[in-house]
């Protein structure tokens, strides 16, 4: 009943968020590239591959889940030679960096809407023999078509707050069974197994494994690639820069004026900004030129190599973790201006002090963990920011401590691929049972 109740309702949800997201879709551009696949329609190549050979359906939403996907496919081809898998993602940028990564082993394809025509389309297309979901993209219709079918699914990476929790508790009865449903779930913390229990979850079905985001394992990063674009702009390896990742709206000119304010007592400093949504380049570059700040981009390093500029704006995708690797500071994005935060992780594991603001909802039990251990600094606000940053300049022995502190705290997720994918391997052998078992 719940179920024909959401896909009565999905039309008219549909309707109701298309003007949104249509206007996402322009801003981010290319929203015309394999449209169709998000309809459960693919051109005949698609399923002339996919017919050849079954395969595991993983699902991620944008670039920080592919990142998890990519990561852990690695590690599945490596226990499993014959594996092979199928790669939906929903947005432009996510698909870009997928298929940059995707080798024969992988086909990298458009999220299909959750409407149960559409989904089952997709189902009869790429035939799975069991679905992993990337951190919280649980799906009624995804789900219930796969545990029709007898596919097990699988939830990795788990990501479930207190306020998320709490909110689903509300809506027990309407998410209940599709959270039933899951065959496992690979959660980070203890916490999380109880969060999970408490919506329902039988406890057997939840793991903790750690996280796939903050294990160092596999981790390879490319420092030639920056210092080949910063050489062609005459920045060499000993000016200081400050790196802000992942930002959103207004950052970009917090930034700039701490910058400027810095220049006095660090001449040779440098600016380096990476937008969380590389769309929005355009706009920052005529704000911080406003300012008074030379900036150039980094796709001109090859026509403007040799022009000054005080700040380089990054209107690449796919690079962000490379890009850590020069830094001497960084600010997370989504922190101060706008909530949730971002992935503090990569620049700690490219051995660079981090800071970030009040706000880091999504990544609050890490947060946490990093400021009571000396391992980050969490700032208030743009003064507070500002004499954070002109400390580690000066402090280079407090900027090493919390490198090292924060590496520690992340080596506790050591091996949290190889976990999870050990435990979904093991799927292909004991979902069906189960379910067969519980008349699901």
């Amino acid at each position: 009943m719940i179920r024909l109740l959401y896909n009565l309702f999905y039309p008219l949800g549909l309707l109701f968020f298309l003007p949104g997201q249509l206007s996402k879709l322009l801003r981010r551009g290319n929203y015309r590239h394999k449209f169709g696949q998000r309809f459960g329609f693919y051109d005949r190549e698609v399923r002339e591959r996919l017919a050849a050979r079954r395969s595991t359906w993983i699902h991620a939403v944008s670039v920080g889940e592919v990142a998890i996907a990519l990561k852990l496919a690695a590690k599945l081809r490596e226990l499993d030679p014959d594996f092979f898998c199928v790669l939906t993602t929903t947005t432009t940028t996510g698909f870009h960096v997928a298929t940059q990564e995707a080798g024969d082993a992988m086909e990298v394809l458009y999220s299909p809407l959750d409407f149960w025509p559409i989904m089952r389309r997709a189902f009869a297309v790429i035939r799975p023999r069991r679905v992993i979901l990337v951190e919280a993209e649980v799906w009624p219709n995804m789900t219930a078509e796969a545990s029709n079918a007898g596919v097990p699914i699988a939830l990795v990476n788990a990501r479930l707050s207190k306020r998320s929790e709490e909110r689903f508790r509300r809506f027990h009865f309407l998410i209940g069974p599709t959270f039933r449903s899951l065959d496992l779930i690979c959660v980070q913390e203890n916490e999380d197994v109880e969060r999970w229990v408490a919506l329902g979850v039988a406890p057997e079905r939840i793991q903790k494994v750690g996280s796939i985001k903050y294990d160092p394992a596999e981790i390879r990063l490319n420092p030639d690639l920056p210092m080949q674009v910063l050489r062609a702009f005459g920045i060499d390896d000993d000016r200081p820069i400050l790196f802000g990742g992942s930002t959103h709206a207004g950052e970009e000119e917090i930034l700039a004026e701490i910058f400027q304010r810095l220049r006095a007592d660090f001449p040779s400093f440098t600016l380096i900004i990476a937008p969380r949504h590389v769309e929005r380049v355009a706009e920052i570059r005529t704000r911080l030129q406003r300012l008074g700040l030379k900036v150039a981009l980094r796709s001109e390093a090859e026509t403007d190599g040799g022009a000054t500029m005080d700040c380089l704006l990054l209107d690449s995708t796919g690079e962000l973790q490379h890009w850590y690797a020069v830094a001497t500071i960084v600010f997370v994005g989504k922190s101060l201006t706008a909530r949730g935060g971002q992935n503090p992780v990569e620049p700690i594991f490219a051995g660079k002090p981090v800071l970030f603001g009040p706000h880091m909802e999504n990544f609050s039990a890490l947060a946490q963990a990093l400021v009571a251990n000396d391992a980050a600094v969490q700032v208030r606000d743009p003064n507070s920011l500002h004499e954070k940053i002109a400390w580690l300049l000066r402090d280079r022995a407090a900027a090493l401590r919390l490198v090292g502190n924060a590496q520690a705290i992340l080596a506790a997720h050591g091996g949290a691929t190889a976990r999870t994918a050990a435990l979904v391997l093991d799927l292909k052998s004991t979902a069906r049972t189960g379910r067969q078992a519980t008349g699901k």
